[in-house]
């Protein structure tokens, strides 16, 4: 849906039918990776449709093309995970590329990960400010160790970045992980799809040892996203009446932000697994008692479409595991705090714990969400025209990044655009 803003209304208040959600941005660009290093050996399934996945397919298909003999530029614009994963990959492929992206990814810090990388043997050197894009890599990558110490709180994607390349380094890896670690479930995911194509590895305590060795013929198959069903269950939570098919998602995920099926229990939705894929329903049944703090550390990328359906329940509750939302697409403590304040409610900040408060909550006459060239903002504020009339989104071709078909499926499932 082209255009610099969406205006939304939702006439009926009631959602029933099918949502196709496309493949998994977390999967696919971690299987794109291991086929890169497959030697041949890994074709793909059910691949992404999301801007960032085409983004990371193109960069490998132009660093291959280049095959070590001139310098690539390779610009990833705002797609986060591709700039960690090839900052990763093309320290080891031979060839010399600068790899750059949007404003906001030059102000993205990725000095741990290329400390760790240049640790470990590579050749990567800041072509603007220190500790931050754009990259002058040089993949005439010669192993110095097999050791590296990495934080863990903040970004478990550089733990993956080294993950993916590990089997490919003539000494392997050992990967100690220093403090808390964020995001663990993205973490078992790398290392759950790097086991279905053949490679393994040993997780004891606070290291991470992958050995050198190949991959074997395999097809990963990526299941449907969970960040893109969680804007569904919200609108299931908001609507008067409710009752969705999801197809494909899958009971055992590997992806974290499957959580949300479990937090919405809380917000009165029920998730229930057929054979084909997932239905959510509206309930009467909302466990407002048992829950009031909720724990976001593995599952961040649910967080703003969380508290915007509790800001409008009018729910004060409280969330932690907050921390890596400063240095997203944006920073979204700060979006969150402009945007909710838009209709009276505030996100109040007391050490490491956020609370919500909604007494001043209202119905506006008429709504205006900022996004902040970040994709997540556009549609954890969506589903809100299932209570407001007159909700205005600036900038909606953000969604592209994770879900091109957002607007495409809200308009399928009954909400008015313009």
């Amino acid at each position: 849906m082209a255009g610099p803003t969406i205006k939304l209304s939702h006439p009926v208040k009631s959602l029933s039918g099918n949502v196709p959600l496309t493949g998994s941005k977390s999967e696919s660009n971690r299987a794109l990776i291991i086929q890169a290093l497959s030697g041949g050996n890994v074709t793909i399934e059910n691949l992404s449709a999301a801007a960032d996945t085409v983004t990371l397919q193109r960069a490998l298909a132009a660093s291959t093309a280049a095959d070590g003999k001139i310098e690539t530029v390779i610009d990833i614009g705002p797609a986060g995970t591709a700039m960690r994963f090839l900052t990763a990959y093309l320290s080891i492929n031979g060839g010399q590329a600068t790899l750059t992206g949007s404003e906001r990814m030059k102000q993205r810090p990725i000095g741990i990960l290329v400390d760790a990388l240049n640790t470990l043997g590579a050749h990567i050197q800041y072509a603007g400010a220190t500790g931050y894009p754009p990259l002058a890599i040089d993949g005439a990558f010669k192993q110095e160790t097999a050791h590296v110490r990495i934080k863990g709180n903040v970004s478990s994607q550089y733990l993956s970045a080294l993950l993916l390349i590990a089997s490919a380094l003539p000494q392997g890896l050992e990967l100690q992980i220093e403090g808390e670690l964020t995001s663990r479930p993205y973490l078992t995911m790398t290392l759950d799809m790097l086991a279905e194509a053949g490679i393994q590895h040993q997780w004891n305590g606070d290291r991470i040892t992958i050995a050198p060795q190949a991959t074997k013929p395999c097809r990963l198959t990526v299941e449907p996203d969970w960040s893109a069903a969680s804007y569904w269950y919200a609108m299931v939570a908001l609507a008067e009446d409710a009752n969705l098919f999801l197809p494909n998602l899958k009971k055992n995920s590997l992806q974290g932000d499957a959580a949300i099926k479990d937090i919405m229990v809380h917000f009165g939705v029920a998730s229930t697994f057929e054979d084909g894929g997932l239905r959510i329903q509206k309930t009467t049944s909302v466990h407002q008692a048992e829950e009031t703090l909720f724990d976001f550390t593995e599952c961040p990328d649910l967080a703003q479409t969380v508290i915007v359906c509790a800001a409008v329940q009018r729910r004060n509750l409280s969330f932690t595991g907050l921390h890596t939302l400063k240095i997203k697409e944006t920073d979204r403590i700060a979006a969150l705090q402009n945007e909710l304040g838009k209709f009276g409610v505030k996100l109040v900040e007391v050490g490491k714990v956020y609370h919500l408060v909604t007494e001043g909550l209202f119905r506006p006459q008429h709504l205006t969400i900022e996004t902040y060239e970040d994709h997540r903002m556009a549609m954890a504020f969506a589903p809100l025209a299932l209570l407001f009339d007159g909700v205005q989104i600036n900038e909606p071709d953000v969604v592209e990044k994770s879900y091109p078909d957002f607007w495409k499926h809200l308009k399928q499932h009954g909400f008015i655009l313009s």
